[in-house]
Order: structure tokens, then C-alpha cells, then sequence
């Protein structure tokens, strides 16, 4: 004979204040097979557990329904209850009368009827539960960071320092990311390369610490714990153990005419190339695009004047199988492209930048040598203006639907910074907010508008052009509600950022979520914030969201401290509620394999007795240890014979004839 406990939870007045609450309790302890049916206000507070655990023991439940909010919230905490008492935890449903019922009607009594209607369901389902165990799996103590940018090197720098090994994935030549190119950071105006240079330096000698550069993750199969990862090193035809960083292949190359990306294309390097001067590790590698002798055959020069003879033309792509226990995704950001936006001439006019390309013309490493020009003719500008939210907010279709975040406080920087350095010149910001979300943000604004004579102007740019040999900018004054038209000798565009392009290929193959701007979905924006929904994948820095370099490295060492705590296990629980074919009306046709995203289904041949023989069929196998109960496989299969346990086909129908009573 069942006996099943139902508990009711006011959740405050989240769920109180909609629906009522001892009409429910009333409800259930009509419903067959419920002998024990009360109320809390706060029922997954200690007082709220103790509750049930003391009815499961007196009443002698075999199972319990808990109406309180979702699943995501509290199952997990009200299973432990009813495992403490010793009831299979498995045997505890919740009824979401939160999410699903009061928080989205306004209506007492429609809402209080649904809440009845969703606790007879759950009650219907609990009754054909079955005890469910969950099994165990071991755990590679290794991590793999994806992103080789302040984020991933702060992941990594942590996980390590805990003991364990990291590898770093990065696919451009050398570590260092976005932050590489910055000259200052706000809100102190410090040196951006003396806070990550030493990062990288350590990285790389690190003993736990192993670097995969220009490289790119192929593959990923297996779950928490235990994940394989093909990694694809691409050839820099310069062998690594050789080369001693001395520079002749690249002051010898006649190839000097490619774009310099880490200067974003403001002046040229050669095919032979190392990024930047601190660049980790100081090797160079190959551009088979602008190489001549990767074109023609010709040439060899550079590895003709290779002393430590490093040069190796036929070296080809190399293939890198490693396991891992968990993996972050550090795959960083890129400002958006600017086609889109011809109001502002960018693809014109020369002197229309983006204030990326301004870090590198100021920076002393840059292809202006830190003095700011305008890189049409090289002239020093007097009139600068800065337009911001360009592709962010939503202002138009072609626009992000979010704010960028760091576009207001690196443009008060780069204005603070040319009025200190050439107080010459005047700075304008076209501004339609001015946000500043961050300790000592909002005093830095204000130093730049108050202290250095920064003219903030509150409007939107309509067009920039040409006229007179001057850029001129057309725009709105919405303040003192004017037409304005400024001349500018260099106009800086504030970009939106936006997620890396390799971040959605990337989430496939991690079956991690995405949201539609491409950014990187936490489990729970609130509980879980470095956490994917797959387990074991951890989210560090702006794949998950944009984000300035302080919270960025909070972030990092947060997703460090799971990736800690999982690698720290001797062993995990596995997901109990996996898929389950009847094996006796498998026809093994294949559908069930294709769907699933895990791997977690393969064939095997096995006998099986038929009226009047036994004969060898074709049956699907379910590998335990990778289903993640997903489900998929349930839908595709046509015969229907493949269930999953703790959601069978029974229970599930059995719920919906619950609800169409």
C-alpha cells in the first residue's frame, strides 16, 4: 500500500500571496493515497526539512511531493531530506507551483486551481516511481582551459595552484588575448602589459601548467569526470625547441606586407612574425598566406639565416588526444564589425577608428610609437571626437539588444589620457548614457569631465563625412535640444563586443548552452554563474557575458574554485535517470544513436529467444556513465521502446491524465 506525503510551500508570499495555500492542503488529503498532507512558510528551511523527515519516518511515507518552486532551485536539497530518513530519493517529486502557477497568474483562484491540478499530477507520478541508484565514476584529475586571455590564465593559474594539471588551448600564436593590446586599464590608468605579462611568464613555467597555442580544440566526447578532447596544433613551421627568439627570420623576410592584426591592421609585419614583443612563447610562426616560399617554392631566406637551424617548411598539423576531468570555456571576445554602421564612414575615411585601434596608436609598442596620429597623414589632431554605444542597446536592427558595459569606462580612460599627455587637445564624448557599474567607476567619470575638461555631450551622432579635407560630425544635442555639427580631425567609435566567432562551434561539441547573442549560458544566473548546464564545462570571463577586467579575473577564480572542488572527488554520482530499451522489441534500426548528443548509445549483437528458436539481434546499449537523461533518444525511437527511467512513457501519461481530469 502507498503511502505518500504531500508539503505545501508558502515560499514567503511568493507563493502565498497567489494562491491559497490550505486550499491545496485541503485538496490533497483527498487525493487516494495521500495520508499526510501540511503547510510551511519556508519549507527548504531547516525547520521545513525537519518537517518532512519526521512525517516520513511517523507516517511511514513511500513517497513524497513537495509543491514549493522548481526543481532547479531545491529538489536536490529536498531529496537529501528523504534520503536522511531513509527513502529512496528518487521517490520525491516536486510540483513547481511557483515559476509555473503564482508567479505568472494574478488571479487567486485560477491560480490556486492550477496549483491543485499540478499537485495531483506529481502525486499520480510519485505513486509509479520506482527506487532508482545512481552509479559512480571516477575522475581524471586534469583540466583544460579553452582561451588563453586573462580569463583562461587566471583559471588556470588557480586550478594549478591547487595541485592539479592544466592544459591551455589557445588558438592564436601566443597567450595574452585582448588585454595583450590594451596600454592602461581603468579605474588606476596601470600599465595593462605589467599586470599580464608576469601572468603569462608564470603560465608558462608553471610545472602544471601546459600550453597549447595556436591551436583549436577538434573534438569533445565523454561527460563530467571523464572527457576526451582532440586538440589540433597547427603547424608554425618553426620547431619550438630550437628556436631561440633571436628575430633575424623576421627582419630578413622580404614578405613585409601583411596586415599587423595585433595592431589591428594599422601597419604591416612580415610573413614571419611573432605578435607582440612579450609574446608567449617568443617563437614565430609562419603566414603560409603572405610566405613566398609557401607560394612560389622560392625564397628560404629566413631559414637560410636560422643560426639554431628552426625553420622546418614541412612541418604538418599535429593531432593531440588528451582526458580531462573538467573543462572551461574562456573563449573571450571581439569588438563587432562595422560594415553595418556607413552613418559613420569607418570603412571611408582613415581617421574614423575604433577605440581598439586607438589602444595600439597610443600604446609605445604600437605602430605610431605611443604619439598619437591621425593615420590618413601622420598629422598630430587637435579635435577628437568619441561616439559611443555604436552597435549596442538596441538602437537600431543592426545593433546588439545589450549594453557593452566597458565601452563607457575605457572611453573616459582614453579621453583622460590624451588630455594629460597632449592638453592641447580637445575631446568630445557623444554620449546617450553614461554607465560606470563598478567600485571607483563613477569618481573616474567624473575626473575625466570635471578634472581633465573632457566636454561630455548627451546626443546621438547621425552621420560623419568628409568636407573641406575635415571629417565633420552631425549630430544632436538632446540636453539643450540643438543640432550640432562638429569638426573632427579623428572620430573614435565605441564598438559593442561581441562573443568570439569560435564560440558557438565550441558549445556543440561541449553540448553547452547558448543564448542568442552567442554568449555562453550559466546554469543558474543567481546559484550557479560560472556553471554550464552540462556538468563539468565552467564558464570563465566574457563567453558568458560582457564584463570589465576586475570582474572578469572574480570570475575566473570562481569557475577555478568548482573546477577545484570537482577534480578534488574521488569519485562522482552518476545520473540516475538514464535511458532503458526494451531489448525484447529493439529492432535495432539506428534512430536512437543519431540523436543522442552524448555517444551514449551504441549496438551490440545478442540472442534472444523468439517463439519456437533463439537467434542473434541487433539491440541497442546504453553506456550509463555518459546518458544524461536527456530524453531525445525516447522521442526519435519508432518503435517505442525506448524508456527513461524516472520519466517512463507510464509516468509521464500518467501526469497528463492527472492534469485532463
Amino acid at each position: 500500500m502507498q503511502r505518500i506525503g504531500v508539503f505545501v510551500c508558502h515560499c514567503g508570499s511568493n507563493i502565498a500571496a497567489t494562491v491559497d495555500v490550505e486550499k491545496v492542503v485541503q485538496a490533497a488529503r483527498g487525493v487516494p493515497g495521500v495520508v499526510c498532507a501540511q503547510d510551511y512558510r519556508y519549507m527548504c528551511s531547516q525547520a521545513g526539512q525537519d518537517l518532512i523527515r519526521c512525517a516520513i519516518r511517523e507516517e511511514k511515507l513511500t513517497g513524497v511531493v513537495v509543491c514549493s518552486c522548481s526543481p532547479r532551485m531545491h529538489e536536490a536539497t529536498f531529496r537529501r531530506a528523504a534520503e536522511q530518513e531513509g527513502l529512496n530519493p528518487y521517490l520525491v517529486e516536486i510540483a513547481n507551483i511557483r515559476e509555473q502557477c503564482s508567479w505568472i497568474h494574478k488571479d487567486r483562484d485560477q491560480a490556486t486551481a492550477k496549483a491543485i491540478v499540478l499537485m495531483r499530477a506529481a502525486v499520480e507520478k510519485v505513486r509509479r516511481d520506482q527506487p532508482l541508484t545512481a552509479g559512480k565514476s571516477g575522475v581524471v584529475k586534469r583540466a583544460l582551459v579553452i582561451g588563453g586571455g586573462i580569463a583562461g590564465l587566471s583559471t588556470a593559474l588557480d586550478v594549478a595552484g591547487a595541485g592539479f594539471e592544466v592544459d591551455i588551448v589557445e588558438k592564436e600564436p601566443s597567450i595574452g588575448g585582448k588585454m595583450a593590446q590594451l596600454d592602461k586599464t581603468f579605474p588606476t590608468l596601470d600599465c595593462s602589459a605589467c599586470i599580464l605579462t608576469p601572468k603569462m611568464v608564470e603560465a608558462s613555467q608553471n610545472e602544471n601548467i601546459h600550453l597549447y597555442t595556436y591551436s583549436e580544440v577538434e573534438e569533445v566526447s565523454g561527460f563530467v569526470g571523464n572527457f576526451t578532447v582532440t586538440i589540433r596544433k597547427k603547424a608554425r613551421f618553426v620547431d619550438e625547441t630550437r628556436c631561440t627568439g633571436c628575430g633575424v627570420c623576421m627582419e630578413k623576410c622580404p614578405s613585409k606586407k601583411a596586415k599587423n592584426e595585433f595592431n589591428c591592421g594599422l601597419n604591416t609585419r612580415s610573413a614571419i612574425y611573432i605578435p607582440f614583443a612579450q609574446a608567449i612563447p617568443n617563437v614565430p610562426v609562419i603566414d603560409t598566406e603572405n610566405c613566398i616560399k609557401m607560394k612560389t617554392g622560392k625564397c628560404g631566406i629566413c631559414q637560410k639565416n636560422c643560426a639554431a637551424g628552426a625553420i622546418d617548411y614541412t612541418q604538418k598539423d599535429e593531432r593531440i588526444t588528451r582526458e580531462y576531468g573538467a573543462i572551461v570555456a574562456a573563449t573571450g571576445f571581439q569588438p563587432i564589425g562595422l560594415q553595418a554602421f556607413g552613418e559613420y564612414g569607418y570603412d571611408r575615411y582613415p581617421d574614423v577608428i575604433t577605440s581598439l585601434e586607438l589602444e595600439r596608436l597610443m600604446n609605445a609598442a604600437g605602430p605610431t610609437g605611443g604619439e598619437l596620429r591621425c593615420p590618413s597623414d601622420g598629422r598630430k589632431p587637435k579635435e577628437i571626437v568619441f561616439v559611443q554605444c555604436v552597435g549596442s542597446r538596441g538602437q537600431s536592427c543592426r545593433d546588439k539588444s545589450y549594453c557593452s558595459k566597458i565601452c563607457c569606462m575605457y572611453t573616459a580612460k582614453h579621453a583622460m589620457l590624451i588630455r594629460d599627455h597632449w592638453p592641447e587637445m580637445n575631446v568630445h564624448v557623444m554620449y546617450i548614457d553614461v554607465r560606470t557599474p563598478g567600485k571607483n567607476f563613477d569618481e573616474f567619470y567624473r575626473r575625466a569631465a570635471e578634472e581633465y575638461g573632457v566636454d561630455y555631450i548627451k546626443g546621438q551622432v547621425g552621420k560623419v563625412y568628409e568636407q573641406d579635407g575635415r571629417l565633420k560630425v552631425q549630430a544632436s544635442d538632446l540636453l539643450d535640444d540643438r543640432q550640432l555639427l562638429l569638426n573632427a580631425d579623428l572620430v573614435v567609435l565605441a564598438a559593442a563586443i561581441e562573443p568570439s566567432p569560435t564560440a558557438r562551434k565550441l558549445a556543440t561539441m561541449l553540448t553547452a548552452s547558448m543564448d542568442t547573442n552567442d554568449f555562453f549560458t550559466e546554469a543558474h544566473p543567481k546559484l550557479r554563474p560560472v556553471e554550464s548546464p552540462t556538468a563539468g564545462i565552467f564558464l570563465s570571463g566574457v563567453c558568458q557575458g560582457p564584463k570589465d577586467i576586475p570582474e572578469t579575473v572574480a570570475q575566473a577564480g570562481a569557475a577555478a574554485a568548482k573546477v577545484i572542488g570537482l577534480l578534488s572527488k574521488k569519485e562522482l554520482t552518476a545520473n540516475a535517470c538514464t535511458a532503458q530499451p526494451d531489448e525484447g522489441r529493439c529492432n535495432g534500426c539506428g534512430e536512437c544513436e543519431k540523436v543522442c548528443p552524448y555517444g551514449a548509445i551504441s549496438y551490440e549483437e545478442k540472442e534472444m529467444r523468439v517463439p519456437g528458436k533463439t537467434e542473434k539481434r541487433r539491440v541497442a546499449r546504453i553506456n550509463t556513465a555518459l546518458c544524461q537523461g536527456c530524453g531525445a533518444c525516447t522521442v526519435a525511437c519508432p518503435s517505442g521502446v525506448m524508456d527513461l527511467l524516472g520519466f517512463s512513457n507510464r509516468q509521464i501519461l500518467s501526469e497528463v491524465d492527472a492534469i485532463c481530469r
